[in-house]
């Protein structure tokens, strides 16, 4: 070993050594504080993305501001655990991309609650069996959920943070090369984002789609010349070879999902509140229940309609717009749009992703 070699591995020793001992201070700080908050939720989103966004406009590199995020959560997410492990409940089973997302917004998942739906991730959280719950609500190459939509409008759960996961599909399969697939599973939505490829370099392959992507790699593990569309994960659990990876027809195929809780967050600075709301079926409705927003000089990020369920052709829109109930040109529109609209719910005010 040469002397250079030498000094750096002794100088990361002494790094190491010095970081143990702030995290474990941080630790202990971190658990004076869950003492001095009286029974409040453990998990703070706002402080969290506080954190992390402090943090990110100061990396000075060479690590990429991903990894540092990835860092720090595992950070916040040991010392949470010294007052509680948080269940978390996710879209089953494991290997999926719901699981995927939650592990990177928690820091890992310690008490992961695996669920056969969306409807049971729901349930889950509502009924206290878990703390929180990740659900998917759009696609960027897809669009929307439509039955997360439907469930935000019935419960009484809030949204209280959102993960915007870049989703790379992978082809896997036991087989050792693609040209001996003759069948090929996956999510629908898997399957639609990967179509082209498909088309490309599995002409005339069959395709089947099943209730998820893990469920696929389960398939292609056990069956001879069957290939899963699938995560990393999910091939590594299964013991799949990777045949094709990032597959997706558009590389910045991402997945939004959102964070389910029964509390409110508080503002953290930089937020998004997302609203359900319903007008009357008569011209120009819909203009005059979104000018309070641009009154009040409240930016609307999306706006997408679900039927009512209540009559032919009524519809609820789903609206995210910029900023904090609480802040004061928001607090203003949501007055304003109170008068204007015929049924208006509060869904969540939460911080933006963070990377």
């Amino acid at each position: 070993m040469s002397d250079e070699l030498k000094k750096c591995r002794e100088k990361i020793d002494a790094i190491d050594d010095r970081m143990l001992k702030l995290v474990s201070e941080r630790a202990a700080l971190a658990h004076t504080i869950g003492s001095l908050k009286n029974g409040g939720p453990i998990y703070r989103p706002e402080r969290e993305a506080q954190v992390l966004r402090r943090l990110l406009a100061q990396n000075p590199g060479p690590l990429s501001d991903e990894a540092v995020t990835a860092i720090f959560r595992t950070v916040m997410s040991n010392c949470r655990a010294l007052e509680k492990e948080l269940c978390v409940a996710f879209l089953g089973p494991l290997g999926t991309y719901s699981e995927e997302a939650a592990s990177k917004q928690f820091g890992g998942l310690s008490n992961p609650v695996q669920c056969a739906s969306i409807d049971e991730v729901f349930r889950a959280v509502e009924a206290g069996k878990a703390d929180y719950g990740v659900v998917p609500v759009e696609n960027s190459t897809e669009g929307a959920i439509g039955r997360t939509l439907d469930l935000l409008l019935q419960s009484a759960l809030n949204i209280c943070g959102e993960i915007e996961l870049p989703v790379h599909h992978n082809l896997l399969s036991r087989q050792t090369d693609r040209y001996s697939i003759r069948k090929v599973y996956s999510h629908a939505q898997s399957l639609a984002q990967c179509h082209e490829w498909l088309n490309q370099n599995l002409a005339g392959v069959e395709r089947e789609a099943v209730a998820s992507n893990s469920e696929a790699a389960r398939l292609a593990a056990e069956n001879e010349g069957v290939a899963a569309i699938a995560s990393r994960r999910a091939g590594e659990l299964f013991g799949l070879s990777l045949l094709a990876e990032s597959i997706e027809d558009d590389p910045r195929n991402t997945t939004r999902f959102l964070v389910l809780a029964t509390h409110d967050v508080a503002a953290s600075g930089r937020d998004k509140t997302s609203l359900a709301m319903a007008t009357r079926n008569v011209p120009g409705a819909v203009v005059k229940l979104l000018a309070p927003l641009a009154e009040n000089g409240v930016s609307m990020t999306k706006l997408e309609s679900r039927p009512s369920y209540t009559g032919l052709w009524e519809y609820v829109f789903f609206v995210d717009i910029e900023g904090h109930r609480n802040d004061g040109k928001v607090a203003r529109a949501l007055a304003e749009l109170e008068k204007h609209a015929a049924f208006i719910k509060v869904l969540g005010s939460y911080p933006i992703a963070v990377i």
